[in-house]
This record gives structure tokens, C-alpha cells and sequence, in this order.
């Protein structure tokens, strides 16, 4: 009988913090900038700077705790981590182990139906180490600063997680929490939310975990639940065969759908952690850490929720409208602006999610904005322009936010409303079809959409297609 297996998921997640300035110094964390130009001597470890703590650091720290359901270390301290690497410039990193800023916290997913509770063991801060560029026509690696000393939170869950659908649920959520809260964009593409997975497979009911492998370099929710299947498949053959699991991190190559060993797996004792002598202690006073409780925002479970009273919004539109901090603010201005909430909502979830599928493209990047989405809205009401000219006009507007009225204005697209004009094209497209005509008059109702489209295509689109159904069946 074949033996049948559990995998068992723990993930340690990097966010990246908002902060305009790094953790322990004033160099810019703008993405993308010129190599080693935000950059003094603190971040790249030159002997003899001393770190200063970001204060915001710790209150974005503490946001996302308290929003995770944590308990707050009120004393906690900075250790060094010590390991050599180019990208690290002190040859330590910054971190905390001892006393880290949050613990035993907890968030709810939803997967497979089912819900369930992924225990947080931890979240600490940190610093970011540099970026190793690898230039394979000179033939040298070239290291560049600027991300050394930006602000992360590491957030290190239970095993508690069993499948890569519950995986991508548990980032999902975090991910709406370091958004709702402001603490970051959680851009995948740009590093500012990175995730490894620790994995290990086991034979249902055995309660001893199996050897797990820690996976790196995932940078996207794709690529996290295909290596989460590739190396749950890999630790199974090796089982079957009877071979062991080594412990070990595995970079995931995604393009080849495949992992290899980077290096056998450390202990924290490997990186001889101490305290930092040039940090001290962080005190967080009661009053300190409940003026970021009560600044914490409504978040997305509580919102869906109202969505659904208040704006009398199905389970399914609030639940998609509130899984993007920046989709929820667009409906709520939009709406604020006297835009019926439906309507509001049909534009998001319809067109603004095709949209941004086919230009892979994430909600952060809408550029359009809830006046010109209010307008757009409002010409469809009132007539002023028919349902094919308003998905032309809200493409432009997606692409540039370009004022809706302006753009409908200037190229003359306009619904024709002149029952005189267009009674005169229904005349001449009923003189052109006149079997089309028969057949309708013979019961066939289903020929009356090919005549509105006729109609249509003489006006250039920009026909009523209510008021042109109508006067087709008066006059036939």
C-alpha cells in the first residue's frame, strides 16, 4: 500500500519598510537610484560610524505586529549577526534574536473552503544587506550599497501551513496588513516583500517533523507555490527511495522548475550572535504603543464587512475590492463623490482588473483617479455616451487619466440622442435588410440585435442602442 504524505510549511517573509531614510542612518531607501549613490559611511561600514535608530522603523514594527494579533516586547535590543559576504559591508548584520519587537501572534486565512489560524513566532527588525550584480562578460561581480541599511521586519510563522494554497493565502494576508497599515507597497517585483520557505514532508498522522529544506530567491506568489511543489515532490522521491533529506538552503530556479543546494543549513549559533554594543535597549511606554494602536487603520476583514451593510455590496465585491488598500480607496472617493456604489464597484472589478491583467500590472500603479472615474460613470447615466464608447473612453483614462468629458468632447464621441437623425438611419437600415425585416416580423425576435448593430455601425458607434431597438420595433 502506498504510503501517503503531509507537507509541513513555516515561512520567514522580508518586508521592506516605507521609511524615506534607512534604519540606523539618513541615506535615502528610494528604489532604483544610481549604484552607491545613497550611501555614507554608516550603511557601508566604514570603522568608527555609529548607527542611530530610525524611530519610524519601530513604529511601523510595532503596526504590523499589533494589527497581527502580536504581543510587543515593550524592552527589546538589537544583536549582530556575524558573517561574512561582499554584499554585507560591517561583515555583521543588524538584527534581533534575543528580544525581538513582536511574538506570538497570529493571522486567519482562508483556503480550500476552510478557515484557519497561521501562528506568527515572530517579527524582528532589521537591516537590509547591499546587492551583488554579477557581470558575466568581465567576468566579476560588482556590489552596490544602496539597499544596505534599508529598514526590513522579518515575520517568521509557525510550521503551520500545509499547502502552497495556504502559503500564498498566509501572503496575501501580510500582505494586506503592511499595506493597510502603511508600513509598506509589498512590491514583489522590486524586493520589498520577499519570502523563504521552509518545508519538510512527513507520512500523514505522524506527529515528528521530517528534515526540512529552507527555498530562496522567490520573487513571486507564482513562483513561491511552484517551487513549494517542486521540492514537496523531490523530499517524496527521496523518501520513496529511501535516500535522506539533507538539511540545506536550495535557491529555486524558477525558469527550470527546479532547486539546487546553495549551502548546508546554519544554526544561529553558526552566526555567533551578540548584542550590539553601539545600539542601546528600545523602551516602548505604554502611551507610545497605544497611540499606534488607536492610529491603526480599519482593516481589510472589518472593511468587507461594511462593505456589505453599508453599501449593500456582495461577499464577492467587497471581498475583491478590499484585498487592494489602493482598489478600496479608489471606491470609496469615487463613491464619496455621489457615484453610485454598484456602479463604482462594476468599474473596478470588471474593466480597471482586466486592465491591469493584461498589463501586468498591480493596483498601486492605477493612475486614474475617482473624479475622472465619477465622470465616466456619469456620462453612462445620463445617455451621454452608450456602453462601447464608455470601455474606449475608460481604456484612454486607465492609460493616461485623461478627464472623460474632455476626451468624449474632443473626438466627438458623443451618444446621438436626435430622435430626428436617428430615426433616419433606422429607416435606411431597414430599406437595406429587408429579409432581415421578414424574419423578424415573422416571429425570429433574435434578428432585432443584428439590425441595433447595423445601426451602430452607420452612426460610428455613437447611436443610443436603447432608443435604436425601439424605433426599429415601432416602425417594423
Amino acid at each position: 500500500m502506498a504510503r501517503e504524505y503531509e507537507t509541513v510549511i513555516g515561512l520567514e517573509v522580508h518586508v521592506e519598510l516605507a521609511t524615506k531614510t534607512k534604519i540606523f542612518c539618513g541615506c535615502s531607501t528610494e528604489f532604483g537610484g544610481e549604484p552607491n549613490t545613497h550611501t555614507c559611511p554608516v550603511c557601508t561600514g566604514m570603522p568608527g560610524s555609529l548607527p542611530v535608530l530610525n524611530k519610524k522603523v519601530v513604529e511601523y514594527a510595532m503596526a504590523v505586529g499589533l494589527a497581527a494579533n502580536c504581543r510587543i516586547h515593550q524592552y527589546c535590543k538589537f544583536d549582530r549577526k556575524n558573517y561574512f559576504y561582499p554584499d554585507n559591508p560591517q561583515n555583521y548584520q543588524i538584527s534581533q534574536l534575543y528580544l525581538p519587537i513582536c511574538h506570538d501572534g497570529w493571522i486567519e486565512i482562508e483556503a480550500g473552503g476552510e478557515k484557519k489560524k497561521v501562528r506568527i513566532h515572530e517579527i524582528h527588525m532589521e537591516e537590509d544587506a547591499g546587492k551583488l550584480i554579477h557581470d558575466d562578460w568581465e567576468d566579476c561581480s560588482l556590489v552596490d550599497y544602496n539597499r544596505s541599511g534599508v529598514p526590513l521586519i522579518e515575520i517568521v510563522s509557525e510550521p503551520d501551513m500545509r499547502s502552497a494554497e495556504e502559503v500564498i493565502a498566509y501572503l496575501e494576508q501580510l500582505r494586506m496588513i503592511a499595506q493597510y497599515v502603511g508600513a509598506s507597497d509589498c512590491k514583489l517585483q522590486e524586493g520589498s516583500m520577499r519570502a523563504d520557505v521552509n518545508l519538510s514532508v512527513r507520512e500523514k498522522g505522524s506527529d515528528t517533523f521530517g528534515t526540512r529544506t529552507e527555498m530562496k530567491n522567490l520573487n513571486s506568489f507564482k513562483a513561491i507555490a511552484r517551487a513549494i511543489e517542486g521540492e514537496q515532490a523531490r523530499q517524496i522521491d527521496l523518501l520513496e527511495e529511501g535516500r535522506p533529506v539533507i538539511q540545506e538552503t536550495r535557491r529555486w530556479d524558477d525558469n527550470k522548475g527546479e532547486s539546487y543546494p546553495m549551502r548546508s543549513k546554519e544554526d544561529a549559533q553558526d552566526y555567533r550572535y551578540f548584542p550590539d554594543p553601539d545600539l542601546p535597549p528600545v523602551e516602548i511606554s505604554d502611551a507610545w504603543m497605544e497611540e499606534i494602536r488607536s492610529s491603526l487603520p480599519e482593516l481589510q476583514p472589518a472593511k468587507k464587512a461594511r462593505y456589505m451593510e453599508e453599501f449593500q455590496l456582495p461577499a464577492y465585491d467587497a471581498s475583491i475590492l478590499t484585498e487592494s488598500k489602493k482598489l478600496a480607496d479608489l471606491f470609496e472617493e469615487t463613491v464619496a463623490l455621489g457615484a453610485r456604489p454598484k456602479k463604482v464597484s462594476n468599474w473596478l472589478m470588471v474593466e480597471t482588473l482586466r486592465l491591469l491583467k493584461e498589463n501586468s500590472m498591480e493596483p498601486e500603479q492605477i493612475r486614474f483617479t475617482p473624479e475622472n472615474l465619477k465622470k465616466l460613470i456619469a456620462l453612462t447615466e445620463d445617455g451621454s455616451v452608450n456602453s462601447s464608447v464608455a470601455k474606449e473612453v475608460f481604456e484612454q483614462m486607465f492609460r493616461d487619466n485623461v478627464d472623460p468629458e474632455a476626451y468624449v468632447e474632443e473626438h466627438g464621441l458623443k451618444t446621438v440622442n436626435d430622435a430626428g437623425a436617428l430615426e433616419a438611419v433606422v429607416k435606411k437600415v431597414l430599406e437595406n435588410n429587408p429579409k432581415v425585416v421578414e424574419e423578424y416580423r415573422g416571429g425570429k425576435e433574435k434578428v432585432l440585435g443584428f439590425l441595433v448593430g447595423q445601426v451602430m455601425k452607420e452612426m460610428k458607434g455613437k447611436a443610443n442602442p436603447a432608443m435604436a431597438g425601439e424605433l426599429l420595433k415601432k416602425l417594423m
